[in-house]
């Protein structure tokens, strides 16, 4: 008997935590369920796809996965992603071609995920508007940790335009025939508006909102691409390839090369060295 009644025991006790599990486990199904941010995953190697998903769904990220570029373009307005995550070797429209279609319509951060390596790969990517480029093979660690970087800085530069709005204060900054306008994502040199992706709008407007500070790579990076770790300053000297190549130099200001430091936003008597 002795054998019988622990055995009860045991069950009654079983029992008794199964069903406060169940209990419990009906509580969190009555709880809203937190917002999980969207992550669009272009890519035409299915098992690569699914293993990124899988990772980033146990990261509490919801995903979903596309394998060619015309129904990533379909999708945009579909999913409506945070991010997106996109192969450049795709069937039909290849990822370059994707990424300069989406980046005439929308400012969502876009990560190129790639095994074209090569530095032309890469500038050429940045240059179409991408936020970040990254090599296969990859670790799954350091993908997650740039995508919540680059989601940490499109949440920062939204909630700011969004409070600007609200208080009717523009994030303008002037110089002469420049004007950067970070409110509305505008630059306007001699007269004209100037097309440019954010990143670039936003590495203007930081270095013109500093005139005559000098800037190492690293804190351009840091500040701009919120990395958290070191990342590649190719992707500043690019972006600042491109903003001389669109703005030249205006008679009392330009983008000078500090050599061995970084760059800064010269003005006064504009300093024409210093531009490779």
């Amino acid at each position: 008997m002795g054998t019988v009644e622990r055995e009860t025991g045991l069950n009654q006790r079983f029992l008794k935590e199964t069903c406060k599990g169940v209990r419990s486990k009906k509580k969190e199904v009555r709880e809203p369920m937190a917002y999980r941010q969207r992550i669009m995953i272009v890519d035409n190697d299915e098992n690569i796809a699914e293993m990124i998903s899988l990772y980033l769904t146990k990261e509490h990220f919801d995903t979903r996965v596309i394998s060619d570029g015309v129904s990533a373009l379909e999708q945009m307005n579909v999913y409506h992603p945070d991010l997106i995550l996109l192969d450049l070797m795709l069937p039909g429209i290849d990822g370059y071609q994707v990424c300069n279609e989406i980046r005439k319509q929308s400012a969502v951060p876009i990560i190129i995920l790639s095994a074209k390596t090569e530095v032309f790969d890469r500038v050429l990517g940045l240059e179409l508007g991408a936020d970040d480029y990254i090599g296969k093979p990859f670790d799954t660690k350091e993908l997650t940790a740039r995508i919540k970087a680059v989601l940490r800085r499109s949440t920062a530069v939204s909630a700011g335009v969004a409070s600007q709005n609200v208080s009717s204060e523009q994030k303008t900054v002037t110089f002469d025939d420049l004007v950067i306008n970070l409110t509305n994502y505008t630059v306007v040199c001699r007269g004209k508006a100037v097309e440019m992706p954010p990143k670039e709008i936003e590495l203007l407007y930081f270095l013109a909102s500093s005139p005559n500070q000098v800037f190492t790579r690293e804190q351009l990076l840091n500040h701009i691409w919120g990395y958290d770790y070191a990342g590649d300053t190719r992707t500043v000297d690019v972006h600042i390839k491109r903003l001389r190549e669109k703005l030249g130099n205006g008679r009392l200001w330009n983008i000078t090369t500090v050599w061995g430091v970084g760059y800064k936003f010269s003005t006064g008597t504009a300093d024409k060295g210093g531009q490779s």
